[in-house]
C-alpha cells in the first residue's frame, strides 16, 4: 500500500475514535530561549543513488557547554526510525552516498584535522562499517564529493601557493613546506600581517596567505592531484569564494569537471565569478571559462545525459544583488541561453530530472519559496503548487531516480527545518507529457514529513501564525507585510509592537525559521510583530530590488513607514503609542536612518548598522557592495553638495541632531562587512547628544552572533530594551 494512502487511512481511523473524556489537551506556552535552543538543527542532506536511504547532519546546542555539536542521521525514506549513523561521530559532517551506494564518504576531524573519511554502506539494511581515512593532507579536506564511477573524489584545500604541490597524502614536500609555514607563523612572537591586495579579510577573518586549491583523490590507491598547481589565479582568497563550498560538479563521463572561480585581480570590487571546465583525462590541461557574464556565474551542474551543463547568473558586473537568472550550456555547439528569460524572480536552487528534460528550482516569491520546474527547451514553467501545506520555503532539492518524487527541506516561521517528500498528486502525473514535463494541468503535489525533529518540543509551544497583508505605497507600488499576533492573544486588548526591519537590503522577510531573529520569539512575551518589504526586498521582482540602490534612506523608508501606518489602520489591536523598531545589517543601517527621521518610536535596536558611509566604505572587506550602492567610490563626489553625495544624503549620521529616540547599539568586534566602528560612532554620538542609548559589544562575534551564550545575552539585552521603553517606559 503507498505510504500516503496508509497515512491518511490512518488519520482517519484515530478522527473516527470516540473522545476520551480523561485525556485533556495540556495547554500551549509561549516560546522561550531556552525552548528555541533546544531545537534540533537540520544540516546538509544526502539520498542514495537509489532513493531508498535519507542522511542528513543534526545539530544539537548545549547552552550550558555553549557548545554546538553536529551528528550524522540515517533513516529509510519509505518508512522506519532515523538511527545515529554507526561509523560517525559527534563533529561529523558532510555526509555522501558513493554512486553505486556501496560506500559513503564523510568528513571527520577525530584524528589529524579534518580529512575525508569511507565507510562500506549495506543499501538493503542501512549498516555502515569498515570506516577508514581516505586523506592526510596536513592542509585539510572540506567539500568533498564523488566522482560518477566512485573511484575518485573532489576536495578543496587551502594551501601556501608557493609550496610545491601536494602528491600524495604521505608527508610530502608540499604537505612539510605547509606544515613548516604554520608551525613558524604559530611560533612566532611577532603576530604582525603584511597585506598587498584588498580583500585581506573577509566577513570575520583575516585570509592569510594561503589559497583554496581543487585536489582530486583515487579511491583506490591514494594519489592525489592538485588540479590548480602553481595557478596564477592564485591572490587570495581564491578559488572558491567563501560562501559557495566546493561550487563543482563531475560530468557524468567523469571526464571533465566545472567548477566557479573569480579571475578578477582585485577581488574585492568584482562579484565577477566564472564557470570553468578542466579536462581530467589530461594532466596538462588548462581551464576553459564558459559563462560571458560580466556578472557572478555559481552552481555548475551537469545534465544527466552529458548533453547539457546549468549554472545561476546575474547579468550585472558588481552587482550581488541582481537577478539571478538560470543559464543552460550545450556543451556540443557551445552557445548558452536564459531558460527563464520571462521570468522575474531569483532562482535560489536548481536540480536536474533524471531524464535531462526538465529542472526543478526555488525561488523566493511574496514572502515563500516555492519549487518551480522548467523544460529545457524553455517554452514554460510551472509551479509546484502543495495541497497539504502551501507555505514556507523549500531547498536542499534531491530529485529520486523516478523524477517524480523529490525529497527538500522545508521550514515555516514556526518551524525548523524538517526534510519531507514531496509526491505528485495522480492529476500531476497524468498531466506529464512523453518528455516527462508537466503539462497545462500544473503541478499539485503531497508533502509528507520524513524527519520529526521537533515535532514534541513545537506541540507544547503557542506560536500564533503569521499573516500576511498587502498595502499601496505613496508611488502606487503594491509591497507586502506580515504580522504575528502575541500568544494567548484577546482581541481586546492593545499591545505594543516590535518592529522588525530586515537586512541586505537584497532580502526579505517570509515563511521561514531562524536562529538569529526569530519573529515568533520576538512575539513571544507579549508583542504583536510587523514585518515589511519594502523597496529592495527580493521576491517581488527585480525591478523593486532595484528600488534600493542609490536611495538608501529615500523609498524604502518611506515604505517601511507606510506599511507600518497600514497595519496601525487595520488592526486594532496594535498600540501604536508603544512601538519599538528594530533591525541588523541594512536593518540597522534603516534603525541609524529612522533615528535621525521620526520620532515615532519609543526605542530602537541597531545591530551591526552603518552609521557613516564614508567611513564604512574604508573598512568594509566587499568593496563592490558600497560602490554599487551608492554609485561610486567617496572621492568622485568630492566638491560637490551634500544632497548630490550619496555618502552623505544617505548617511545617518548628518541628522544627528534629530536623536532623540532610546537606542540601543549591537555591534561585533569580528564585524568585518560594517566594521565595529560603524557602532563605536553610534553610541559615542548618542551618548555626546544625551540620547538613552546602551551598547551591548562582542569582542568574539562577527556580523552575526553565534555562540549560544553570546546569543542568549544579545536576546535578554534586547528584550530588556523594549521592555524598559514601550511596557515600563522608565529610563536606567
Amino acid at each position: 500500500m503507498p505510504k500516503f494512502i496508509s497515512a491518511f487511512l490512518l488519520l482517519t481511523a484515530f478522527a473516527a475514535l470516540p473522545p476520551c473524556s480523561a485525556q485533556t489537551t495540556p495547554a500551549k506556552r509561549p516560546m522561550t530561549f531556552e525552548d528555541m535552543m533546544k531545537m534540533k538543527r537540520l544540516g546538509e542532506t544526502a539520498v542514495s543513488p537509489d532513493g531508498k536511504w535519507l542522511a542528513y547532519s543534526v545539530t544539537t546546542v548545549d547552552l550550558n557547554q555553549n557548545t554546538k555539536t553536529p551528528v550524522l542521521w540515517l533513516q529509510p525514506i519509505a518508512g522506519g526510525e532515523p538511527r545515529k549513523l554507526a561509523v560517525g561521530q559527534p563533529g561529523d559532517s558532510g555526509v555522501e552516498f558513493s554512486p553505486d551506494a556501496k560506500r559513503i564518504l564523510f568528513l571527520s576531524s577525530r584524528e589529524a584535522g579534518q580529512q575525508i573519511w569511507l565507510a562500506d554502506f549495506d543499501t538493503a539494511t542501512g549498516a555502515t562499517s569498515n570506516e577508514k581515512k581516505l586523506t592526510s593532507i596536513w592542509t585539510n579536506a572540506d567539500n568533498a564529493k564523488w566522482s560518477p564511477d566512485g573511484h575518485s573524489i573532489v576536495f578543496t584545500s587551502s594551501v601556501y601557493p608557493d609550496c610545491p604541490a601536494i602528491t600524495t597524502t604521505d608527508f610530502d614536500s608540499g604537505n612539510k613546506c605547509n606544515a613548516d609555514r604554520d608551525a613558524a607563523q604559530a611560533d612566532s612572537k611577532v603576530k604582525a600581517q603584511i597585506f598587498t591586495h584588498l580583500l585581506y579579510r573577509h566577513w570575520n577573518h583575516f585570509t592569510g596567505d594561503k589559497t583554496s586549491h581543487l585536489f582530486l583523490i583515487s579511491v583506490d590507491n591514494g594519489k592525489l592531484r592538485d588540479l590548480t598547481p602553481n595557478d596564477p589565479r592564485d591572490v587570495p582568497p581564491d578559488y572558491p569564494t567563501d560562501s559557495l563550498g566546493c561550487g563543482c560538479a563531475f560530468s557524468p563521463d567523469g571526464k571533465e569537471l566545472a567548477f566557479t572561480e573569480n579571475l578578477d585581480p582585485v577581488r574585492a570590487i568584482s562579484t565577477n565569478a566564472d564557470i570553468f571546465t578542466l579536462d581530467l583525462t589530461n594532466p596538462l590541461a588548462k581551464p576553459v571559462k564558459v559563462s560571458t557574464s560580466p556578472g557572478g556565474d555559481f552552481n555548475p551542474a551537469y545534465s544527466p545525459d552529458g548533453k547539457y551543463l546549468a549554472w545561476r547568473s546575474q547579468a550585472r558586473a558588481g552587482y550581488e544583488g541582481d537577478k539571478f537568472r538560470l543559464m543552460l550550456y550545450d556543451r556540443a555547439v557551445k552557445t548558452t541561453k536564459d531558460l527563464l528569460p520571462k521570468f522575474d524572480q531569483w532562482v535560489d536552487e536548481f536540480v536536474w530530472s533524471p531524464n535531462s528534460q526538465t529542472i526543478c528550482f526555488v525561488s523566493g516569491t511574496n514572502g515563500s519559496a516555492p519549487i518551480f520546474e522548467v523544460g529545457i527547451a524553455g517554452t514554460h514553467f510551472t509551479q509546484w503548487t502543495t495541497l497539504s501545506r502551501a507555505d514556507g520555503e523549500f531547498s536542499g532539492l534531491h530529485l529520486l531516480f523516478d523524477g517524480i518524487h523529490l525529497v527538500a527541506t522545508r521550514m515555516t516561521v514556526s518551524q525548523p527545518g524538517e526534510v519531507v517528500e514531496a509526491v505528485p498528486s495522480p492529476a500531476s502525473v497524468e498531466g506529464r507529457n512523453s518528455k516527462g514535463e508537466f503539462g497545462p494541468s500544473g503541478s499539485a503535489i503531497d508533502l509528507l514529513p520524513l524527519t520529526h525533529l521537533n515535532d514534541a518540543p513545537l506541540s507544547q509551544l503557542d506560536m500564533p501564525k503569521m499573516e500576511s497583508f498587502w498595502f499601496t505605497a505613496a508611488d502606487k507600488t503594491k509591497l507586502q507585510g506580515f504580522i504575528i499576533r502575541p500568544p494567548a492573544f484577546d482581541a481586546s486588548k492593545k499591545y505594543p509592537v516590535k518592529f522588525l526591519i530586515h537586512g541586505g537590503p537584497q532580502g526579505n522577510w517570509g515563511d521561514s525559521w531562524s536562529y538569529r531573529w526569530n519573529a515568533e520569539l520576538f512575539a513571544a512575551n507579549g508583542y504583536v510583530v510587523v514585518m515589511i518589504n519594502p523597496r529592495g526586498s527580493t521576491g517581488y521582482g527585480q525591478a523593486i530590488v532595484d528600488g534600493v540602490n542609490g536611495d538608501w534612506g529615500g523609498k524604502p523608508f518611506t515604505d517601511l513607514m507606510e506599511g507600518l501606518d497600514y497595519a496601525e489602520q487595520h488592526y486594532s489591536f496594535i498600540d501604536k503609542d508603544r512601538e519599538c523598531a528594530l533591525g541588523a545589517s541594512y536593518g540597522g543601517y534603516m534603525s541609524n536612518w529612522v533615528l535621525g527621521h521620526t520620532n515615532r518610536f519609543k526605542c530602537i535596536v541597531s545591530h551591526d548598522g552603518m552609521f557613516n558611509p564614508e567611513s564604512a566604505y574604508g573598512t568594509t572587506e566587499e568593496m563592490w557592495f558600497n560602490e554599487w550602492e551608492f554609485k561610486g567610490k567617496p572621492w568622485d563626489y568630492y566638491g560637490k553638495p551634500d544632497a548630490e553625495n550619496p555618502y552623505r544624503k544617505w548617511a545617518p549620521m548628518m541628522s544627528a541632531k534629530n536623536f532623540k529616540t532610546p537606542t540601543l547599539v549591537v555591534h561585533g568586534q569580528l564585524d568585518y562587512r560594517l566594521d565595529v566602528s560603524e557602532g563605536f560612532q553610534l553610541f559615542d554620538t548618542l551618548q555626546r547628544m544625551g540620547v538613552p542609548s546602551k551598547m551591548l559589544y562582542f569582542p568574539d562575534e562577527g556580523h552575526w552572533v553565534l555562540k549560544p551564550q553570546n546569543s542568549q545575552l544579545w536576546w535578554k539585552t534586547v528584550n530588556d530594551w523594549v521592555d524598559q521603553w514601550t511596557k515600563t517606559g522608565k529610563k536606567d
